[in-house]
């Protein structure tokens, strides 16, 4: 099954997103560690094949969090898909994000990339 790993610090929006997920057949895991070695820990554990990276954690920098998952890389083939209200997409992928989804955005553009990273592996 097609694990996605959820790095959201939104209770409400975790719980929306895991439910469209499933809902489209894939496996949610959700994060709720606070730090970036936890987090880390958590990746090389669980194996996701995608992460939801949400740019704007409480108390840590998603970008410099996707700028550490890069040079460490837990996961082969590890694909990484940044979410913010704020047009960062030009940052995320220069640190290394495999797309970027502005808030507030329609569950069909999330699935199109998800099933981009998923078919293709890219």
């Amino acid at each position: 099954m097609n694990k996605i790993l959820l790095i959201e610090d939104s209770p409400t929006m975790r719980t929306l997103l895991q439910t469209l997920l499933e809902l489209e057949g894939f496996e949610v895991l959700i994060s709720n560690a606070m730090k970036e070695e936890d987090i880390l820990r958590e990746i090389a554990e669980k194996q996701p094949k995608v992460i939801l990276l949400d740019v704007h954690l409480r108390g840590i920098n998603g970008i410099k969090l996707l700028e550490r998952i890069r040079e460490e890389q837990p996961v082969p083939e590890l694909r990484v898909l940044m979410t913010s209200g704020m047009d960062l997409r030009d940052e995320c992928i220069k640190a290394g994000a495999d797309g970027f989804i502005l808030k507030p955005y329609m569950p069909d553009e999330l699935f199109a990339y998800l099933k981009k990273f998923i078919e293709t592996g890219k």
